[in-house]
């Protein structure tokens, strides 16, 4: 009986000191290394082939609609430079007339190309949010791959990031590997450049304190 209890008391304290060993050899481990990239997100979504091409179609659809606000600039620029030229052999009567004209072709100007603005700057934000949740995938996707812990946007306006190496960019990487995915091809080579990635609204600037 004293040497079976001796034998599990021997057995207990080697496990207590086993358990002791892996926890001291658990906390002195080091963690693990912190590998971050930085990308370009919006710019990246806007120059994958499948951005180029649709966003290159939208610009292409409000051609007509750019057209028109041209041709109604022009005609007013002309009316002016009339009334300007003709102002001194003009009636009184007829002066109110023209001058009236070009107010209300103005107003119908400023309309025409604020609907214009709203219904792009719309229809932009809706067809890019949906190509960005699909970048986004394969960011995620492409980043867990290259064991990177952290991926920044440093193409935000107030981005943290002062500066960062070019081997730690992902953007371009992100651009094949989406294309690749997508399966749509590269534009002709003489094609127009790919448009811009929409902008973020810009913040307020802060605001200086008063002394």
């Amino acid at each position: 009986m004293k040497r079976t209890f001796a034998l599990a008391a021997l057995l207990a304290s080697g496990l207590a000191l086993n358990a002791t060993a892996q926890t001291a050899a658990s906390a002195a481990a080091p963690a693990p290394p912190t590998k971050v990239a930085v990308i370009a997100f919006q710019a990246t979504v806007a120059q994958t082939n499948e951005g180029q091409r649709t966003l290159g179609d939208l610009q292409r659809k409000y051609e007509p609609k750019q057209a028109q606000l041209k041709s109604l600039n022009d005609e007013i620029e002309t009316l002016k430079k009339q009334l300007q030229a003709q102002g001194d052999k003009l009636s009184p009567t007829e002066t109110a007339a023209r001058t009236k004209t070009i107010d209300d072709k103005t107003k119908q100007l400023q309309r025409v190309a604020e609907d214009a603005r709203n219904d792009y700057q719309t229809e932009t934000g809706e067809v890019f949010n949906t190509l960005a949740s699909k970048v986004y995938e394969v960011v995620e996707s492409y980043a867990k791959e290259q064991g990177y812990t952290l991926v920044i946007d440093v193409g935000q306006q107030q981005s943290p990031v002062l500066w960062a190496a070019d081997a730690t960019n992902i953007s371009q990487p992100v651009i094949a590997a989406y294309n690749a995915k997508s399966g749509v091809p590269a534009p002709p080579a003489s094609a127009s450049p790919a448009p811009a990635a929409p902008k973020p609204a810009a913040k307020p600037a802060p605001t200086a304190p008063k002394k």
